[in-house]
């Protein structure tokens, strides 16, 4: 009866976690409960705590799933405890498991200063015509794998007012028709889209229409408006120009795709100088020391 009474009127992570409090530690002492009010669990000289609880769960479950999530979370602590202490009691290469995980920390370390060293410098020296000479010198490495197009979606209900004259809008691109559509878009579309000066994945865009293309190129090939209806909405898409499978992606639309190249060709470099000027400066310092054998 408690838990159900819990479960319709939970609110606040508090009562969930209380809940299993009182599961799990229905026999332990109250002198350790009350040592600190922030723990669950206790398996041998580990603790878990509500708040590591808190912290590892999804935000935004409903009641059911946060107890479920919270209870299986647990169980998952406590057999991670009970195995590791089982394990390490038990193996006989703990010393080289040692020496690996000091082997990882150091090149954990290691990356995680590269990378910053990068996004600090690198990123900032590349400016826009580094990019646009990169992308004209290697243009044929940036191909497309969807079509692309440019123009205009809406997609509105069914029992929307003046399906006539919003067809005749959407057909258009015009400022005066743009402008129309989107003071009409305000009240009444469900999916507004005007993207005439950029490009998106036309698979993408048309992925929940009631239509499944089975040849979209061709469809781009031979139609400049497209429009389909099921029995709660009409899609109408406006095609201003497209791109195909296998053409050269546009520079705006690979920018990023160019960047992350350079930056990733400028890395090796820089991290080659860096790690040679580190060692010959560590050289003149007499940090390094070689001895004869």
């Amino acid at each position: 009866m408690l838990l159900t009474h819990l479960r319709n009127n939970y609110r606040y992570f508090g009562l969930i976690t209380a809940l299993i409090t009182i599961s799990l530690l229905a026999v332990s002492c109250k002198r350790e409960a009350a040592i600190n009010v922030d723990m669950l669990v206790k398996v041998g000289d580990k603790y878990l705590s509500r708040e590591e609880l808190k912290n590892s769960l999804p935000m935004y479950l409903n009641t059911q799933d946060s107890i479920l999530m919270s209870e299986h979370y647990i169980r998952m602590w406590i057999n991670d405890v009970l195995l590791y202490d089982v394990a390490r009691k038990n193996i006989d290469n703990e010393k080289e498991i040692a020496q690996l995980v000091d082997s990882y920390r150091k090149s954990l370390i290691i990356h995680q200063y590269q990378e910053q060293l990068v996004n600090e410098k690198l990123s900032r020296e590349i400016d826009n015509q580094d990019l646009t000479e990169f992308y004209n010198n290697n243009e044929n490495q940036f191909k497309l794998e969807y079509p692309l197009i440019k123009g205009m979606f809406l997609k509105i209900p069914t029992g929307a007012p003046n399906i006539e004259q919003v067809r005749h809008w959407a057909k258009s691109t015009t400022p005066a028709s743009i402008d129309k559509i989107e003071k009409y878009s305000v009240q009444n579309a469900v999916n507004y889209d005007n993207f005439v000066n950029g490009w998106v994945d036309f698979n993408e865009l048309i992925h929940n229409w009631p239509v499944d293309y089975a040849n979209p190129e061709e469809i781009l090939k031979n139609n400049s408006f497209l429009e389909q209806h099921d029995d709660n909405y009409y899609y109408f898409l406006n095609i201003t120009d497209y791109l195909l499978t296998g053409a050269n992606a546009p520079f705006e639309y690979a920018q990023t795709t160019v960047r992350e190249m350079l930056i990733n060709q400028r890395k090796i470099k820089f991290l080659h100088t860096l790690e040679d000027d580190l060692y010959n400066k560590a050289l003149k310092n007499g940090q390094i020391v070689f001895y004869n054998e």
